[in-house]
């Protein structure tokens, strides 16, 4: 018999770190499993692995966390069959629910379901195929888009993007980020001070944030 659960790398309580909601207390499931290697990729841990879990489980746990807002990542959460059903579960208990999604599958029957977090790839992650132009007719205008900027080219990239009018949601967020010193060339990173000034500059209403967990906690603890 095919397993029906999720296959989770872990479920945990913490403060929202981006979007509209940052600073917000979640309960964060994080699935394993994603068909991207962004270069930049801060949960590679969450490409393998994980524990099987059944729906009852994962639904155990975001009881005993308290939080009502719940956040499904990865990895990418759309690419597991047992995602949908655990947000139709979530949502009958009065959870309000968001996905973060690169937006390289389709998002369409989610949308339906819950706030989206697309996380459109830039050329400096490695992994803009474009495939994500497919989804923009299934967003909200409550849902939310991210570009995370590598380099000054991805800003002017994304800038474009924000400019054409293309974008059907109300909130833009861009996120810098910055070299990894023990990877140098890997990417060519950003100053967040840069990428505020160009920001300002250029007029964009956009959001610009920082991952408050990282401030907070360090940019290598799991689980917060």
């Amino acid at each position: 018999m095919a397993f029906e659960g999720l296959l989770v790398t872990e479920i945990f309580h913490s403060l929202q770190g981006e979007t509209s909601l940052s600073g917000v207390p979640f309960t964060f499931i994080r699935l394993t499993g994603c068909n991207l290697r962004c270069v930049y990729c801060d949960s590679s841990y969450a490409f393998k692995g994980g524990t099987r879990m059944s729906q009852g489980d994962v639904m155990e746990k975001v009881r005993q966390n308290g939080a009502k807002e719940v956040l499904l990542t990865g990895g990418e959460p759309l690419l597991q069959r047992g995602t949908l059903p655990l947000i139709q579960t979530l949502r009958a208990e009065g959870y309000r629910v968001s996905i973060e999604t690169h937006g390289e599958v389709p998002i369409r029957e989610a949308s339906s379901l819950a706030r989206i977090i697309m996380d459109v790839k830039t050329p400096g992650s490695g992994m803009c195929r474009e495939r994500f132009r497919e989804n923009l007719k299934d967003l909200k205008p409550e849902d939310e888009i991210k570009f995370v900027i590598t380099s000054r080219a991805d800003y002017e990239w994304a800038r474009e993007w924000v400019l054409s009018g293309n974008l059907p949601v109300r909130e833009i967020l861009f996120s810098p980020v910055m070299q990894v010193k023990e990877s140098p060339g890997k990417y060519e990173g950003v100053e967040p001070r840069d990428l505020a000034e160009w920001i300002l500059k250029d007029r964009l209403e956009v959001r610009f944030q920082l991952q408050l967990h990282k401030l907070l906690w360090g940019a290598d603890t799991r689980g917060v």
